[in-house]
């Protein structure tokens, strides 16, 4: 892949809805409790997201909630597919089509490591063509988010700087 290119997009991109997008980078802090559940704060430890492990005996779920609670996006994993992949729905318990944001693939039938594509239900490039490239690795907390098949990077986590820097705690940063 090429280089990547600074700045990011000066066009803001929405995947969930535009009270989710901000018109400059920032950061939050994550951080993996022990039950598998997610905190997300923004850099002062306000709360700004929770993610809720929801497993059922036919498939692995994510609840994202805000800190009120209320469910923003259920993200559930695919299963009996040849690509590894989740999909992503508007709100807390539907799976309709019609609520469905996105979808990620393994870009080979052999769940490559560190290689995720993400597909909008409403697209924003050609159909065959991802709209986010994700490399990196998630357990490595070491992850790039591009827009498709480009060199502009929209998110990247990383370990946090010392002496916050542990196994269960780290960072990324957001653009536009």
């Amino acid at each position: 892949m090429a280089q990547p290119c600074y700045p990011p997009s000066p066009n803001p991109i929405c995947v969930i809805g535009s009270q989710f997008v901000a018109p400059y980078p920032f950061e939050v802090i994550i951080v993996r409790k022990s039950s598998g559940d997610h905190l997300i704060t923004d850099v002062n430890h306000k709360i700004m997201f929770k993610v809720k492990r929801r497993s059922t005996s036919f498939h692995d779920q994510r609840l994202i909630v805000d800190a009120d609670d209320k469910p923003i996006v259920l993200i559930r994993e695919k299963i009996l597919t040849a690509h590894s992949g989740w999909k992503a729905y508007k709100g807390g318990n539907s799976n309709a089509d019609s609520e469905k944001i996105f979808i990620t693939k393994t870009p080979k039938i052999m769940h490559s490591k560190g290689n995720v594509h993400v597909f909008l239900d409403k697209k924003t490039s050609s159909k065959d063509s991802c709209d986010f490239n994700v490399t990196g690795s998630w357990s490595n907390r070491s992850c790039t988010i591009y827009i498709g098949d480009s060199s502009t990077i929209i998110a990247q986590m990383h370990n946090m700087e010392p002496p916050e820097n542990v196994k269960d705690k780290f960072m990324v940063k957001i653009y536009p």
